[in-house]
């Protein structure tokens, strides 16, 4: 004879099904979210790979570019060559006032450092009267 679930046990097999049916929907979307960074991290190492190759590409665009130099007009050959010189002209002087502001700053030093030197030694020479006058 066949025995009919009883009210408690329908409601443990209903409590069981909708746990059941919870589970597959977190599963799925879970699936779905794997699946979707799945594709991401495809279209992102596709763009990194297009990138490297636009990147190769400007480098051996602007190799060629170097290996052939475009002759340039004789006036701005003369152009460039009056900048050149300016520059290394500019590039002299700097190092010179380089130099020359090196020279004053120890001189400076040296000044500042004598001057501190003679205030301790009159301050000494002081302290020596004082010293001599309170000994007699």
């Amino acid at each position: 004879m066949e025995t009919i679930p009883t009210i408690p046990d329908q409601m443990f097999y209903l409590i069981i099904l909708v746990i059941v049916a919870i589970v597959l929907i977190i599963i799925v979307f879970q699936w779905r979210k794997v699946a979707q960074s799945r594709n991401s991290i495809l279209m992102l190492e596709k763009e990194i790979e297009l990138k490297k190759m636009s990147m190769v590409e400007k480098d051996i665009e602007s190799k060629r570019l170097m290996d052939n130099p475009i002759p340039l007009p004789q006036e701005q050959q003369d152009s460039l060559s009056a900048i050149r010189q300016s520059t290394t002209e500019v590039r002299s002087n700097v190092g010179y006032l380089h130099s020359e502001i090196n020279e004053r700053l120890a001189r400076l030093e040296a000044e500042t450092e004598q001057r501190k030197l003679e205030k301790m030694l009159k301050e000494i020479e002081e302290k020596e009267k004082k010293l001599k006058k309170m000994n007699k």
